[in-house]
């Protein structure tokens, strides 16, 4: 398994060789198709899904994904900001790797469908980026 990395901030792709360089995937695809991937720790377990991709617009960067976790059809899950960078896509298997065990992720303090975090400030951002040892993107 071949383990692709172009920037620092960016997400590790792994699996199947690029493809030619004429359509999208793996390295350059619409946010929307990654939505809704699972996301599984080493382990196998699976940690929950991709919710949401979060640009950093002015910086033209993405700053965060939204996993969502637990509940049943979007009702009683808990919503996590993972840096970009934690998360590595598996090319073959249409998913994303987290190195975090389940008893890491709940013991983030998360945030709920209703009440997000202010994402833009910096002293949010930072421990995020520390609590899942990411170098901040910006």
């Amino acid at each position: 398994m071949q383990t692709r990395k172009q920037d620092p901030a960016g997400a590790d792709i792994v699996g199947s060789p690029p493809r030619k360089l004429n359509g999208p995937g793996p390295q350059v695809m619409a946010a929307s198709t990654l939505e809704s991937n699972d996301v599984y720790n080493s382990q196998g377990d699976l940690l929950g899904s991709i919710q949401e991709i979060m640009l950093d617009v002015p910086h033209g960067r993405i700053a965060y994904a939204v996993l969502s976790h637990g509940g049943v059809l979007g009702i009683g899950d808990k919503l996590y900001a993972i840096p970009w960078s934690a998360l590595t896509l598996d090319a073959e298997r249409k998913c994303f790797l987290l190195e975090a065990s389940i008893e890491r992720l709940k013991a983030d303090k998360g945030f709920d469908k209703g009440d997000w975090p202010a994402m833009a400030d910096e002293s949010w951002a930072r421990r995020t980026h520390e609590y899942y040892q990411q170098p901040p993107y910006w």
